[in-house]
Order: structure tokens, then sequence, then C-alpha cells
């Protein structure tokens, strides 16, 4: 008997339609369509060019979304071997050459990515994915993220997205970024905030 694994699709860009695999959906949330669809509305031609960052990466299905839309490339960040192996696979499916995997922690590997793009030229999107907190271990996740982005010294972030659970109070000022706007959709929101100049 085959097991129908779960997938999701590329909805615009030049892979449109290309069919991405999703890891087990008790290990990772698949973000939702309408979310998805709303994310990508409102960075609409400002991914053009720019640099992706998916933690918590998944399936990689956000980040592959960029690609499709033209972003200059994207850092996935992944600690489950399973969605891991996953990842990789969606990427060369995709377009490998734009696209660099990284199996481990995210509180480890996001700010070393940051850390190496901070003087380059290029202008980052750094979208944050944690679980919501359904695993042994994962009550202080959220916490944990929002000191990560504390931390972030690069001044070449044009936007940080983070999605969470809906009930979450996000904080107004996380650092250097101020919290722009919160969408929700059911029991995900996507909550975008922007550098702030001090």
């Amino acid at each position: 008997m085959k097991i129908n694994k779960p997938t999701t699709k590329i909805i615009a860009g030049k892979y449109k339609g290309k069919v991405l695999e999703l890891p087990s959906l008790d290990v990772t949330r698949s973000s939702k369509s309408r979310l998805k669809e709303s994310l990508f509305n409102v960075l609409q031609f400002d991914i053009i060019d720019k640099v992706f960052i998916e933690a918590f990466a998944g399936s990689g299905s956000i980040g592959l979304e960029a690609v499709s839309r033209d972003a200059k490339r994207a850092y996935f960040v992944e600690l489950d071997r399973n969605s891991y192996k996953i990842l990789t696979k969606n990427c060369s499916a995709v377009e490998p050459n734009k696209c660099q995997t990284m199996l481990g922690d995210t509180f480890v590997q996001t700010p070393s990515i940051l850390d190496n793009l901070k003087n380059s030229k290029d202008e980052l999107i750094v979208y944050i994915d944690p679980p919501f907190d359904y695993r042994e271990g994962m009550d202080e996740i959220y916490e944990k993220s929002f000191d990560m982005v504390r931390n972030i010294e690069n001044d070449n972030i044009y936007l940080l997205i983070i999605e969470h659970v809906s009930t979450l109070e996000i904080p107004e000022v996380l650092g250097k970024f101020s919290l722009n706007k919160t969408k929700k959709f059911g029991k995900s929101s996507l909550s975008y905030f922007n550098y702030s100049e001090e």
C-alpha cells in the first residue's frame, strides 16, 4: 500500500506548480498556503535580488518560493535530519546553485550566516518560523528566537518576519527591529519587523 506523502506546490514565479515534498506533519508544520500567499503578496517585487534566510526551514517551501520569485539566493537551516533530507531534495529539484542548506541548530547557524553576510552589499530578508510548542523542550523557543533577533548586528536586513502562534504576544521592539504589522491566519500569524535606525 503506497502511503501518500504530504506535498505542497510553489505558488508563483519561474517554478510555479513545482511539487515540493513535506516532512511528516508531526515533525514540522507546513506554512499554510493562505499564509504563504499573503506573505509573498506583501513582499511582491521586493524579493527580487534579495538574499532570503529561512530559519527552522523544514521542507524549505518558503525559501524556495522566494527563489522561484527571483531571490538572489536562499539559506536554509534545519535541525531535524529527516526534514533536512527532504529539504535538500526539494532544493535539488528547484535551483540547487541558489540554495545553501545547513543541518544544525538554528540558534547557532542563523547568527553565523548573518555574521558572514554582515559586510555584504546584499539586502537580506530573514524568515523565522519556530515550531509551535508541541514538542518536548520547545517551551522556550519563542523567547530564544526573540533573543536571537535582539542580538542581530547587521544593518543590511531589509525585512525580518516571524511566523508564530496567533495567541503569542509579540514585542514591539526586538533589538534593532521594530514591529511594523501582524497579520493573522487562524492559529498562525505573521509579524513583520523593519530595521529601525537608532
